[in-house]
């Protein structure tokens, strides 16, 4: 796990975890990242600007489309319940319910205690898989689906637990 530090924070401090029980009454989180390089939250954020014939602006903010692109994840049934489902999905085109889990958002910018999190529903989508000569590759996306919850996350033996702020 990453040790927050003085100064700016490593990348390594921002961690993000799928429940792989895809809709299970208990999470089982897995942690992204291995064989990732570069990975964002894009906002795709939704503003509309309009100008009347007075050349008065007027904005409306309607809100955000988070979604985050994981370009490099390689098929590895050694991630096990992540993997196997990815799969599944992958390869027998499921959609709705079935592509429906929680991810875990972890902001480890202190050296110890419970960290800031946030849990919230999400889509997982492959885009595509197979690749070129290395590894069967299945980049997906995670399409953010509301009911984002703040919290605090505690993480044990590289496990996180995430509790519900009141």
């Amino acid at each position: 796990m990453p040790t927050a530090t003085t100064g700016k924070l490593k990348r390594s401090a921002h961690l993000f975890y799928i429940d792989t029980t895809f809709g299970g009454s208990t999470p089982s989180w897995y942690l992204v990242g291995k064989d990732v390089e570069d990975m964002s939250i894009e906002l795709n954020p939704d503003v509309e600007s309009k100008k009347n014939i007075l050349d008065e602006t007027t904005v409306n903010d309607n809100g955000y489309e988070p979604s985050i692109s994981v370009d490099t994840y390689y098929a590895n049934p050694s991630d096990g319940e992540f993997y196997t489902k990815i799969k599944n999905i992958a390869m027998n085109r499921l959609t709705g319910d079935a592509c429906r889990t929680k991810i875990l958002e972890v902001l480890v910018d202190k050296a110890e205690g419970a960290f800031d999190a946030w849990q919230e529903d999400a889509v997982i989508k492959p885009q595509s898989y197979g690749g070129p000569q290395g590894g069967i590759s299945i980049p997906y996306n995670v399409h953010f689906d509301g009911n984002r919850v703040q919290g605090t996350a505690t993480i044990t033996d590289k496990v996180p637990s995430f509790t519900k702020s009141t």
